[in-house]
């Protein structure tokens, strides 16, 4: 097998990973930029809300069968190659969605723009894995959480002020000069800091994994449309299941796997999988339900739902750099600790709001607990990673990347089912209650009061379902926190990318 080696990093590159950075945050940025868009979507395009839904379902499933094969790109090709390729497709799709002139190109564009977005993710945790040594990966990683994190939270807040000054299209107008200048800087400024390995890319686990994968993601992000019964909601989730099945087994038996599901083997790294998925669950309930709160319940507008969440989102931002400081000072386990209490108990809080809960008090209570998630996701990913030799971190990066993308489909589509479930439930009873004590009087209520009194129940309901899930998911963050108090402290081995052993005074040479 022929090997291309890189030369362990004597300084920083820092300019590369700035120019890395911006790729990413605007990739992900655009994530979540759309989903307030859709309604005026629809409306240009004259396309229904399940049509039209698959803007951001296209998206999430094109990451969902890239990320898994980003292992075996980032070692096959150079860094350069591989960021110039995933830019450019990404500048493509916004160029495109900026003047597509029918729904279908619309589409097309951002499924483009998803293809080159799922490398950069696992592209720049790699690197970083690489070019800054253990003892500083902390506040590498704390840079990078700013960008995981803070992106996808100023996006409502931002998609809702354009949309009421601007066109939908001017989200892609923004992002576009910003996707060619990355382009551009990249071409001049790129190294590459990773090794390369002339490995072939097996085909069969590629459509394992894309159709184990994608089925699993379209399954559960369908069954709150659809419904659990739909034959495309457990068809697609039994189909993915197997198939995600058949190629775990196939890759244990491989000695050149697509994506290593050996690493497990090492016990940090298989801990802050577990707790990583558990807290990507609890993470989503606040995602999902306070847009339904805020804006159904309440009727708050848009844009002021989005400003209640950018105190959190901002709290991120400045905490995400000073948690990685603090992980290489202290290690995970006590800031993971404290971070998630003090997540378990806002999220408690959150499940006793009712119908005149004060904005600034929602506005305190989801900034408090931003504050608290953002000591426990990066520290407890960085401390996994840290176990991984060296030439495992492609697939560490891989597979954690893949484990978010897939627990949060999953944790979304079973809260939503549960709130859904909780709210009908609630709405019988309450109406039944009401027509129990309605009294002759009150039988020969104009429609207007028959139509308030039903909005009113069915508000009341929602907010029983939304509260009922909100302590379901206090009760998950606390199975998160019992994992906590497992982790250790740990130092990678020196172990060669090519998996071979070496001594100290090999690696100093």
């Amino acid at each position: 097998m022929s090997e291309k080696n890189i030369s362990i990093q004597t300084k920083t590159p820092y300019g590369m990973i700035a120019i890395l950075f911006i790729g990413a945050f605007v990739a992900i940025l655009n994530e979540t930029l759309l989903n307030i868009a859709l309604p005026a979507i629809m409306e240009e395009f004259k396309v229904n809300a399940t049509a039209v839904q698959w803007l951001s379902t296209g998206y999430m499933l094109i990451n969902g069968i890239l990320i898994p094969a980003s292992a075996f790109f980032i070692q096959r090709f150079t860094d350069k190659k591989l960021f110039m390729t995933a830019m450019a497709l990404f500048t493509l799709g916004t160029f495109l969605a900026s003047i597509a002139p029918a729904f279908g190109v619309l589409l097309a564009a951002r499924m483009i723009q998803a293809a080159g977005s799922a490398i950069m993710m696992p592209l720049l945790m790699n690197v970083m894995l690489t070019a800054f040594p253990v003892e500083k990966r902390g506040a590498a990683m704390g840079m990078f959480g700013l960008v995981m994190i803070t992106a996808p939270a100023i996006g409502p807040t931002l998609s809702g002020w354009i949309i009421e000054h601007y066109s939908w299209r001017m989200l892609f107008d923004i992002v576009l000069p910003i996707a060619i200048l990355t382009l551009i800087f990249a071409a001049f400024k790129l190294k590459d800091v990773t090794p390369q390995r002339a490995i072939k890319l097996d085909i069969i686990s590629l459509i394992l994994s894309s159709i184990g994968f994608g089925g699993l993601l379209y399954g559960f992000s369908s069954a709150g449309e659809k419904g659990w019964d739909h034959v495309l909601v457990y068809g697609t989730i039994i189909i993915g299941t197997l198939a995600l099945i058949t190629f775990t087994l196939r890759q244990l038996r491989m000695d050149e796997p697509m994506l290593e599901f050996r690493i497990f083997k090492y016990p940090m790294f298989a801990l802050s999988s577990a707790i990583s998925i558990v807290i990507s669950v609890a993470m989503f309930s606040a995602m999902i339900l306070m847009p339904i709160y805020i804006q159904t319940i309440r009727g708050i507008s848009p844009m002021d739902s989005g400003l209640l969440m950018l105190p959190g989102a901002i709290v991120m931002g400045i905490m995400s750099p000073i948690t990685g400081k603090l992980f290489d000072k202290y290690g995970a386990r006590s800031l993971a600790v404290f971070g998630l209490i003090i997540t378990i108990v806002t999220t408690y809080y959150f499940s006793k709001i009712s119908m005149d809960t004060a904005y600034s008090t929602l506005v305190i209570l989801y900034t408090l607990r931003m504050f608290g998630m953002s000591m426990v996701m990066m520290p407890v990913m960085t401390n996994g990673l840290n176990q991984l030799p060296a030439y495992n971190n492609p697939h560490g990066t891989a597979m954690n990347n893949t484990l978010q993308q897939v627990s949060g489909a999953i944790g979304s589509a079973v809260l939503i089912t549960i709130m859904n479930n909780k709210t009908t439930a609630k709405a019988e009873e309450l109406a039944a209650s009401a027509m129990n004590n309605m009294s002759a009087n009150a039988a020969q209520a104009t429609t207007q009061s028959a139509s308030e009194l039903k909005q009113q129940i069915l508000n009341e309901a929602m907010l029983h379902g939304i509260n009922f899930t909100f302590f379901l998911s206090t009760l998950i963050a606390t199975i998160a926190l019992i994992l906590a108090f497992f982790i250790k402290r740990v130092k990678p081995s020196h172990e060669a990318y090519t998996g071979g052993e070496v001594d100290e005074k090999q690696l100093a040479e």
